[in-house]
């Protein structure tokens, strides 16, 4: 009963056009106040402490670092880099802001800023160069997506922090540890990059079957002055993901290491953006951080009324005992979560679902790494689709496209990745592959 109303208030709160945070916050502070003997000293504890986790501090510092990198002219040089790599194949443009799309988001982890970064400068010349506007969309919009499932995407960290200290117990008995952000970066990088395969191939069909354009042939040694170009950029992605691995920094001291070297190689080395611009940059980095954060903190408050309330461990017990095999729990999950993006943006659907589906999951013996990815490709999903895909609002105002024209547009490319989505769900090796040869998996 506890349940239903709870969740009943919070939809009822949100289809009023209240933000999630709010909602979230508002849900919580009714029904401790109305229908539990909660202290509400406790609550506020709750509200300090639930957000006091070193973790976090990585979230505003991968912002930051994406900033940077967006205004500082490092999305133009990769662009140009997989240009040279891949222009003479057909569909060549496309394939380059599929490749461009996957190394910004390496070095950026935000889904946003890719498709800005990246789509503000190759759409216009795809549709200048004779492709259909509509091809130009669905590439970025759909590979923009990468964001989320390379590292250092910011849902994983979001991920690990919601199901952070959760008392949990495997099919066995045994007490089961959460994913580490380490681990989860690890976890994306193989599934990141089959995504981007096919995604990259989807493009080459499409644009074979229809003869698009494609570009001359780049010699060696423009390659090499267009790796040199973008190096600076590129070596972000070893100092990030080899400074992780090697124990050298963790997680949040490699994303200040990051906005350190963002700031560095935008303002010194490339010299695109000048001192003057910095702080627009800090006030843009700050307003996007605070926001997040604030839904992150009544996103925890939420997940503490369900733990008092005994909700996920009523959920997990109730799965079980209907006979709910693994198989049938991911089908039913990925529905949920895909239905879930129909309204709410990627982070919120993180930070409430997870604790509730994470235990259950647990319980059925899922791998919480594995977990972890299959619900970050099904937020990759949910950027790409109406009426709440993020990436369509920001391709649309890119391109002056309507969002249902957009949504024709990525048919094609959002096919592709729920045949991707299936295989991430029954496959788990695609997840946990490369953590255990790394040793970071038993």
């Amino acid at each position: 009963m506890s349940a239903l109303i709870i969740f009943g208030l919070l939809m009822l709160l949100m289809l009023t056009g209240m933000p999630i945070s709010i909602s979230l916050g508002l849900t919580v502070l009714t029904f401790l106040f109305t229908m539990t003997e909660v202290p509400i000293t406790s609550v506020a504890l709750k509200l300090f402490t639930g957000i006091e986790k070193f973790e976090i501090m990585a979230i505003p510092f991968f912002i930051l670092a994406g900033n940077f990198l967006m205004h500082g002219g490092v999305a133009k040089r990769m662009i140009r880099f997989a240009t040279t790599l891949v222009g003479h194949w057909y569909g060549g443009l496309g394939l380059a802001g599929v490749v461009s799309c996957a190394l910004f988001a390496a070095i950026t982890g935000s889904s946003v800023a890719t498709v800005v970064a990246v789509g503000s400068i190759i759409l216009p010349a795809m549709v200048k160069q004779g492709y259909p506007q509509r091809f130009g969309a669905g590439v970025i919009t759909t590979s923009g997506a990468l964001g989320i499932l390379f590292p250092p995407s910011i849902n994983l960290v979001m991920y690990s922090i919601a199901t952070a200290g959760m008392d949990v117990t495997g099919p066995n008995g045994m007490s089961v540890s959460t994913a580490s952000v380490g681990q989860l970066f690890m976890a994306g990088v193989l599934p990141g990059l089959c995504l981007s395969l096919l995604l990259g191939l989807t493009t080459w069909f499409r644009a074979k079957k229809f003869d698009y354009p494609r570009l001359p042939r780049a010699s060696w040694g423009e390659r090499w002055q267009a790796f040199r170009d973008s190096v600076w950029g590129l070596l972000l992605i070893a100092l990030v993901i080899g400074g992780i691995y090697s124990g050298i920094f963790t997680p949040t001291e490699a994303a200040a290491m990051a906005a350190v070297y963002a700031f560095v190689i935008a303002v010194f080395v490339y010299k695109d953006m000048g001192l003057k611009d910095v702080p627009k940059v800090l006030l843009n980095a700050a307003s996007m951080s605070s926001m997040l954060l604030y839904i992150i903190t009544n996103a925890v408050l939420f997940s503490f009324l369900l733990a008092s309330e005994q909700i996920p461990q009523a959920m997990a017990a109730w799965m079980t005992s209907q006979g709910l095999g693994i198989v049938a729990f991911l089908l039913l999950t990925n529905i949920l979560l895909l239905a879930a993006g129909n309204f709410m943006d990627p982070s919120a659907i993180v930070l409430i679902m997870a604790p509730i589906l994470y235990p259950v999951a647990v319980k059925l013996g899922v791998n919480p790494i594995h977990f972890g990815i299959l619900i970050a490709v099904n937020m990759e999903v949910g950027m790409c689709h109406p009426p709440v895909g993020l990436n369509l609002y920001v391709a649309s105002g890119i391109t002056k496209m309507g969002i249902t024209e957009l949504t024709v547009a990525v048919w094609p490319w959002l096919l592709t990745m729920l045949g991707f989505l299936v295989a991430v769900t029954y496959v788990p090796e695609i997840s946990l592959w490369l953590p255990r040869a790394l040793g970071m998996v038993n």
